[in-house]
């Protein structure tokens, strides 16, 4: 138990690490940009209680705002992602359920499961975050578009990190 609490807190900070030092200067044409560090939420494992999942969403996106000079629509922005993942993991459960130790893996739950999955909270999440920066409707069309690129580059970033640091056994 303990080394998963220490599994976690390890990738929360290198995940924090990566979004501070490297991906806030990493923009593509001034519309896509890559908030790695949600990675942190998506990826923990599926039967993580709510509280917990609330708690470090909220650390995680308060921990971007204190470094980005954002006033909370990071943080704004994480707790609603945690708090859509479990219904979203309720509506993608397989067939014979989630085993009791998996975690979010594309090599186990398949391409089709994490693209819907991960495709789906990641736009949730730049969606609301860019219209929270923004304040208005005004640049409705801008605004989409930042989200989509966002979202595409993202996800891109992420299925990386799955390739290269995932194993494709089960965690027991």
């Amino acid at each position: 138990m303990n080394n998963r609490i220490f599994a976690h807190i390890f990738h929360f900070v290198i995940f924090m690490t990566m979004q501070i030092l490297l991906m806030r200067n990493m923009v593509l044409f001034n519309m896509a940009f890559c908030f790695i560090y949600i990675a942190f939420l998506l990826f923990l494992p599926i039967q993580m209680p709510k509280v917990f999942l609330l708690v470090m969403a909220f650390v995680s996106g308060i921990t971007v705002d204190i470094f980005y000079d954002t006033i909370g629509i990071n943080a704004a922005s994480c707790v609603l992602l945690a708090f859509l993942r479990p219904y979203v993991l309720y509506v993608l459960t397989p067939r014979d359920d989630y085993e009791l130790n998996d975690s979010v893996n594309v090599h186990i739950m398949g391409w089709r499961w994490f693209s819907v999955y991960a495709l789906f909270l990641v736009f949730i999440h730049h969606f609301f975050l860019f219209f929270l920066e923004l304040g208005s409707f005004r640049q409705i069309g801008f605004t989409l578009a930042k989200v989509f690129l966002s979202t595409l580059f993202t996800f891109l970033v992420l299925v990386i990190i799955q390739l290269l640091f995932f194993s494709e056994r089960r965690s027991r």
